[in-house]
């Protein structure tokens, strides 16, 4: 969003007259879906991912780092190790079952 537009916007809520509000709110709403398509596609690839991930789970534990690389190729185009372990832990952390240890292992439930 462009300074201008804010400063318009801020001049409009203190009661001056803005001839081109109409343009600051269509400016606003293009920002507010910007956020909304890249959240969306954020969880478009997180739920890609899920039965990537969790199909190479077994019932002998692994540690992130050698899910990742089990299914780096297969992912959506800039899931990371980080993703990876952020759905192991949080997101799908009741589809799992964590083994605790110096590095903490993930298995399938069972």
């Amino acid at each position: 969003m462009k300074k201008s537009s804010l400063q318009s916007l801020v001049n409009f809520l203190n009661g001056e007259n803005v001839p081109n509000l109409a343009d600051i709110k269509a400016e606003i709403e293009a920002e507010l879906a910007k956020g909304e398509a890249k959240k969306q596609a954020n969880a478009d690839a997180y739920e890609q991912a899920k039965p990537i991930v969790l199909g190479v789970l077994s019932d002998k534990p692994a540690t992130i780092g050698e899910i990742y690389d089990e299914v780096a190729d297969k992912l959506p185009e800039g899931f990371t190790k980080g993703k990876v372990q952020y759905a192991i832990t949080r997101l799908w952390a009741d589809e799992v079952t964590k083994v605790e240890g110096k590095t903490n292992g993930y298995c399938a439930k069972a």
